[in-house]
């Protein structure tokens, strides 16, 4: 008599399944030519006097209150460990969103400033430990899924910073702007720049054997939620698949009370009844915020991979080089052919796991074979800035940093391990 129903419900679940996927193929790439540009920066906030001092809650609080009230254009989070992050408005040209996100920073770091506290560019904190900030259920809950991983996750949440490039996808067409290509050679060309902008080596006040420390953090943690999808024809299906395969880290319950934290219960499992209620809406919304691959499609491509930069501007870099690859059509169609034989080397385990993106994270620019690619882009994108009408101040900071870096085999964290100069610290 169990039949029936039985029968009934696997009907419903698998029709919960097409739909949820379909609705993930929908979203993840919104196709047409590449116009808008966008920057995530995310900063450390450190003691105007002494970086490497604890700054008391109370003390961020009063600070984060004001940064609050700022008339700014950008939106304003606050990561786990105190860590502040402004997200751009999408701008239509490079220059527009330099300009309006670089006054955005002016008034924040005023503000801070009155507080005796000041942003800090680094992938990953060099002296401070972890200590959580926020302490909503969110983060509680995701604390407790990575603890059951190891110590790389409390690390990653407290204590790390990134730039994070957002380009549109592209064309639905094939050929150097579709999204496609856009896609593969985003997983590349990330190894590239996780390279070039390494600027976390130090971790409580001693080298940690890479230059991105906070990258190889990333490859530490669960794989079924910090790596790529598999590679393929299809890049929405390959990311509905991996959406709804990934772990679930956690589950909010109808109280309002404490998330529940599942143990090895994928979406595509919670869809099919393995949990006390049945996913919304609403929960995939919450699932695709905790999901970290070096790239992750969100009708945009929003690429993950950069440590935050040294400097008021040294964020400049990074976004400007990366939307000239991408954005100018004859840079675009030449970068991918300079990244494509990196493939060799990334052989088939998905970033940031393979033996490439490890390479970057270990060795950055030391690295021969990412020297000579990261040398080529660079001479790329110093070509195709001017065509995208990027200001001279913005070409000026890309022809710096790749004569001070690039063309010596070098990247931000070889300064905090060597000295600018090259020679050993004392």
């Amino acid at each position: 008599m169990t039949a029936v129903p039985e029968r009934a419900a696997a009907r419903r679940d698998a029709t919960a399944e097409a739909e949820y996927e379909a609705h993930l193929r929908g979203i993840c790439f919104k196709n047409g030519p590449p116009r808008l540009v966008g920057v995530e920066l995310e900063w450390l906030v450190h003691d105007l006097r002494d970086p490497a001092a604890p700054v008391a809650h109370d003390r961020l609080d009063a600070a984060f209150a004001a940064v609050r009230a700022l008339p700014l254009r950008s939106a304003l989070t606050l990561e786990p460990g105190g860590q502040l992050e402004l997200s751009s408005r999408p701008a239509d040209s490079l220059t527009a969103c330099v300009e309006t996100t670089s006054a955005d920073l002016s008034l924040v770091r005023e503000a801070l400033a009155r507080h005796g506290l000041r942003l800090a560019g680094h992938g990953h904190d060099p002296w401070r430990p972890p200590r959580r900030f926020l302490t909503d259920h969110r983060y509680t809950a995701m604390e407790r899924y990575f603890d059951r991983l190891g110590t790389a996750g409390r690390s990653m949440m407290c204590c790390t910073a990134s730039v994070q490039v957002c380009l549109d996808a592209g064309y639905a067409e094939p050929g150097p702007l579709g999204a496609g290509r856009r896609w593969r050679m985003a997983h590349l060309l990330g190894a590239v720049l996780t390279a070039a902008f390494a600027n976390s080596p130090l971790r409580l006040g001693a080298p940690t054997g890479y230059r991105s420390t906070r990258q190889a953090l990333w490859s530490a943690l669960d794989p079924g939620r910090t790596q790529a999808p598999p590679d393929g024809p299809d890049p929405r299906s390959a990311w509905a698949g991996y959406v709804l395969d990934a772990p679930v880290m956690f589950i909010r319950l109808p109280d309002g009370g404490p998330f529940h934290v599942p143990d090895r219960l994928t979406f595509r499992d919670w869809v099919r009844g393995g949990a006390d209620r049945r996913p919304t809406a609403e929960d995939l919304g919450h699932h695709l915020t905790t999901l970290f691959p070096p790239v992750r499609p969100r009708g945009h491509l929003e690429l993950r991979m950069i440590d935050a930069q040294p400097g008021e501007d040294g964020w400049i870099v990074p976004l400007a080089v990366t939307t000239a690859l991408f954005d100018d059509q004859q840079a675009a169609e030449t970068a991918y052919r300079t990244v494509k034989p990196l493939a060799e080397t990334a052989g088939d385990v998905p970033a940031p796991r393979s033996r490439l993106w490890s390479n970057a994270a270990r060795s950055g620019l030391a690295d021969p074979e990412l020297r000579s690619a990261a040398t080529h882009c660079f001479a790329l994108a110093l070509e195709a800035l001017p065509r995208l009408g990027a200001s001279p101040a913005i070409v000026a900071a890309v022809a710096e940093f790749t004569d001070r870096y690039v063309a010596r085999g070098r990247c931000p964290a070889d300064d905090l391990l060597t000295g600018p100069t090259g020679k050993e610290r004392p």
